[in-house]
């Protein structure tokens, strides 16, 4: 299907004002009270809840291996997790994967 220009303005100006609705609801009308502490132990765990949704996709299937698992991506992204959960910090952690993940492709050659 395609569109056109005026249509795609149009769902990009519809999305806009609706992520801005979204965002207002929360920050525009609820910020400038106070949540009750049930509301705010439940907000602590947002990070951790949505995080692992958005890396492990790409650690499980990679685009840059045509969407097939890669050992090095799945040593990196562990030593990230033992590190970080070891040190207490989440720097350590993503420095370590990194320096891993850089460390594997170079040893295996697919750099």
């Amino acid at each position: 299907m395609s569109y056109t220009s005026a249509q795609i303005w149009l769902i990009i100006a519809v999305l806009g004002v609706g992520t801005y609705l979204i965002r207002f609801s929360f920050l525009g009308l609820v910020g400038d009270r106070q949540m009750p502490d049930w509301v705010l132990r439940h907000l602590r765990y947002t990070p951790v809840a949505i995080l692992p949704g958005l890396v492990a996709p790409l650690v499980v299937f990679p685009d840059a291996t045509g969407g097939t698992t890669d050992p090095v991506r799945l040593a990196a992204a562990i030593v990230t997790v033992a590190v970080a959960w070891w040190r207490k910090n989440m720097l350590w952690g993503a420095f370590s994967g990194a320096a891993t993940m850089a460390g594997l492709q170079t040893l295996s050659g697919s750099l």
